[in-house]
């Protein structure tokens, strides 16, 4: 029971961070010092996304739901929970770090706008 509560907040967290990865940057252009922790936190999850890896999360999950005595499952988050949900059937690794240099890029003018509202002012 226990387990299977942790692993549903490890799941919660991850999609929270991966939601952040993605959009935090907005939330710099209200509060600019928010980018001290979302641009590791870009770096992180778009390296992660581009370069193939298993985000530590994933295994950690995977874990508390086997001691839980429920399914694990392979592969990464992304694969398992968002890429149905988000992603065409048959996204080949191509298009996977295109979705994650997108990500970058997106952050990237967020950033290069606040900064260049910044320094108008």
């Amino acid at each position: 029971m226990i387990d299977s509560l942790f692993a549903d907040l490890v799941l919660a967290a991850h999609a929270a961070f991966v939601v952040f990865v993605v959009l935090g940057g907005f939330l710099v252009l209200r509060w600019p010092r928010a980018g001290w922790i979302h641009i590791p936190c870009a770096l992180w999850g778009s390296g992660v996304v581009i370069a193939g890896w298993i985000c530590p999360l994933t295994p950690l999950e995977v874990l508390l739901r086997r001691a839980a005595g429920e399914a694990g499952y392979a592969g990464g988050f992304l694969d398992h929970y968002v890429r149905l949900v988000l992603y065409p059937p048959g996204l080949t690794r191509g298009v996977q770090v295109a979705l994650g240099v997108a990500a970058v890029a997106f952050n990237v003018a967020v950033y290069v706008w606040v900064w260049r509202r910044r320094r108008a002012r």
